[in-house]
C-alpha cells in the first residue's frame, strides 16, 4: 500500500512540476507547490478508499452471495480493519505532508509580497493592483500565517481537518478502544467533520494558475522572465474544487449502508432466555422477525438503557439450525459491565435490545476445508461454540453434505470457571459423535494456562479417573500452553494431502504464532498439505 501511494505521489508531484499553467506560480513558490499538491491528491485517493472497510454489510454481500468471490477474494476481506487502519496512517501522513508544504507555501507567498526587488516574483506578487486577478493570495505586508490560516476557507478547514484526524488517530490505539470505547466510539465520529471539511477545503482557491484562455494569448513559453503587466484579466484562476469527486462514491455508499443498519436495528428483538454462567459470563438467546445467520458470524448489539449511540460486536454462539441465535457477553469495559448488570437486577421488564446483523466472518468457510484446526481464547471460544453445535446437529441429521471429514479444537483459558458454560455442548459432541460411528470426527485440547497449588493438587490425586477433574470430559485439561509446533507436526502428518483450514478468535500475539506455524508446516509441493490461516476480526 505504502508503494501504491510513494507511485501516486510520484507521478502527481512530476506532473505539477511540470505543468505549465503553474509556471507563473512556481516562480514564487518553487517546489513545495508540487509537494502540496500532489500531496493533496493522494489526501483524496485515500479519502475516497477509508470508508469502503467498514461498510460491513457490502462486504458481507462479497463474502457470502457474490459467486466470483473465492478463496483468496474472501481471506482478503478478512483484513478490511487492518486495511482501513492502514489507510487511516496513510492519510495522516499526508496531512503532515500537505500542511508542511502549505506552510512554505505561506512563507514563500509572504516573502514575495514584501520583496521590493522589481524580482518576476515581487512583480507576479503585485499583480492585483494592476486591476487582473491575483497570484498571490497575501496582498498585505501585515498579513501573517496565522491570519490566512484561521480566516480563509482552506486554513479554517485545514486546521480543521487536521486536528479531526489527530483526535480520530490517536483514540484508536489499542489501549484507548480496550479500556476506554467510549471516547473511540464518538472521537470517530468527527470523520463527518473529516469530509465535509474535505470537500469545501479547495473553495476558495488559494494556489492559482494561468487559466486556458490566457495560456492561448499569453504562453509562459514566450512571455516568462519579461517583466510587464500581463494583457489578460483572466490570467489567474482559482483550480475548480476536485475532492468531492474523489468521496462523492464512496459517502453515498456509507450513507446506504447506515439507513440500512438503522432500518434493521428498528426491527423488534424478543429476549427469550437470559442465562448468568460462572466468572461473569452472560448469555443471551433472542428471536427476530427473518433473522437468518450462518456459522461463525458477529452482530452488533445496542441497550438504549445504556447508552443510545454505542454498538458493541459479539459473534454469535448459536447455530443456524436453532430457532433462536444467542451470544455469550463477559466484561470487558464499562458497557459490557453495565449491561451484565442491568439484565442481573431486571425485575418484571425485559431491558429493550437492538441488533445490527449478521455480518461476515472468516470462520464463515470452515466447511469448506476437509480439515480445520479451531483456536479459542478464552471468550474467543465463543465463534466455534457455533460451529461445533451446527455440527452436532448434522450428526443428528445424518447430513451427507458435510464436507470437512476433521476437526482439532484448541481452548485457552485463564481459569476453570471459564471452562464450565461450554461443558455441556462438548459433552454432547463426545456422546453424539460416539453414538453416530465417528468417534474420531472431533479432536479436542483445553489447556489451562493459569492455576493454583490447590488445582494441580487435585489433579494429581485424581490422575488415574476416566474423566478430568477440571471439566468432567473425556479429554483431560493440560496445564500450560500448546507446543504449536509439535501439533501442526501432528496434523501434517495424520493427513499429508489434505488443505487445512486454521482458524483462530483471540489475541495478536497468538496470531502470529499460528501464522509462522502454517508458513513453516505447508509443503511447497501443491499436492501435499497446506495450512490456510484465518482469523476473526471485528
Amino acid at each position: 500500500w505504502l508503494g501504491i501511494n510513494i507511485f501516486l505521489f510520484t507521478y502527481y508531484f512530476l506532473f505539477f512540476d511540470r505543468d505549465e499553467r503553474y509556471i507563473y506560480t512556481r516562480v514564487i513558490l518553487g517546489s513545495a507547490l508540487a509537494w502540496a499538491r500532489a500531496s493533496a491528491k493522494c489526501l483524496n485517493f485515500n479519502s475516497m478508499l477509508i470508508l469502503l472497510p467498514i461498510c460491513r454489510n457490502l462486504l458481507s454481500f462479497f463474502r457470502g452471495t457474490c459467486s466470483c468471490c473465492r478463496r483468496t477474494l474472501r481471506k482478503q476481506l478478512d483484513h478490511n480493519l487492518t486495511f482501513h487502519k492502514l489507510v487511516a496512517y496513510t492519510l495522516a501522513l499526508l496531512t503532515a505532508v500537505h500542511t508542511i508544504a502549505h506552510l512554505f507555501n505561506l512563507e514563500r507567498y509572504n516573502h514575495s509580497q514584501q520583496a521590493t526587488d522589481g524580482s518576476l516574483p515581487a512583480i507576479l506578487s503585485k499583480m492585483h493592483l494592476e486591476g487582473s486577478k491575483w497570484l498571490n493570495p497575501i496582498h498585505s505586508n501585515q498579513t501573517t500565517v496565522e491570519y490566512v490560516a484561521f480566516t480563509t476557507i482552506p486554513g479554517l478547514t485545514g486546521v480543521i481537518i487536521t486536528l479531526a484526524l489527530i483526535l480520530m488517530v490517536t483514540s484508536s490505539t489499542e489501549f484507548i478502544r480496550r479500556n476506554y470505547f467510549e471516547v473511540f466510539w464518538y472521537t470517530h465520529h468527527l470523520f463527518l467533520i473529516y469530509f465535509a471539511g474535505l470537500v469545501i477545503h479547495g473553495i476558495a482557491g488559494l494556489v492559482r494558475g494561468q487559466t486556458e484562455e490566457s495560456m492561448a494569448e499569453v504562453h509562459p513559453h514566450r512571455s516568462f522572465g519579461m517583466l510587464q503587466p500581463w494583457p489578460s484579466s483572466t490570467l489567474c484562476s482559482p483550480p475548480s474544487p476536485q475532492s468531492w469527486k474523489w468521496v462523492l462514491a464512496p459517502v453515498l455508499l456509507y450513507i446506504f449502508e447506515r439507513i440500512l443498519r438503522v432500518w434493521r436495528a428498528q426491527q423488534k428483538v424478543v429476549v427469550t432466555k437470559v442465562v448468568m454462567h460462572p466468572a461473569r459470563v452472560l448469555e443471551l438467546q433472542m428471536q427476530k422477525k427473518g433473522f437468518r445467520m450462518e456459522v461463525g458470524q458477529y452482530i452488533f448489539i445496542n441497550c438504549p438503557a445504556i447508552s443510545l449511540l454505542e454498538w458493541h460486536p459479539f459473534t454469535l454462539t448459536s447455530a443456524p439450525e436453532e430457532d433462536f441465535f444467542s451470544i455469550h457477553i463477559r466484561v470487558a469495559g464499562d458497557w459490557t459491565e453495565r449491561l451484565i448488570d442491568t439484565f442481573q437486577q431486571q425485575k418484571l421488564e425485559m431491558p429493550r435490545i437492538e441488533v445490527d446483523g449478521p455480518f461476515g466472518t472468516a470462520s464463515e468457510d470452515v466447511f469448506q476445508y476437509e480439515v480445520a484446526m479451531l483456536v479459542g481464547a478464552g471468550i474467543g471460544v465463543t465463534p466455534f461454540a457455533s460451529i461445533l453445535k451446527s455440527i452436532w446437529y448434522k450428526f443428528q441429521q445424518a447430513d451427507q453434505t458435510l464436507k470437512t471429514k476433521k476437526i482439532y479444537f484448541y481452548w485457552l483459558c485463564r481459569d476453570t470457571g471459564a471452562f464450565t458454560w461450554f461443558n455441556d455442548l462438548l459433552a454432547s459432541l463426545e456422546q453424539k459423535m460416539a453414538e453416530s460411528g465417528k468417534a474420531d470426527f472431533l479432536t479436542y485440547r483445553l489447556f489451562l494456562t493459569g492455576w493454583d497449588t490447590s488445582i494441580a493438587n487435585n489433579v494429581v490425586l485424581h490422575f488415574d479417573t476416566a474423566t478430568d477433574t477440571v471439566t468432567g470430559l473425556r479429554h483431560k485439561t493440560i496445564f500450560g500452553r500448546p507446543m504449536w509446533s509439535s501439533e501442526f507436526a501432528a496434523v501434517a502428518a495424520a493427513h499429508p494431502r489434505s488443505v487445512v483450514g486454521v482458524f483462530l478468535c483471540g489475541p495478536g500475539s497468538l496470531a502470529k504464532s499460528l501464522q509462522k506455524s502454517c508458513h513453516q508446516h505447508s509443503s511447497l509441493d501443491p499436492r501435499k498439505v497446506k495450512f490456510y490461516f484465518n482469523k476473526e476480526n471485528f
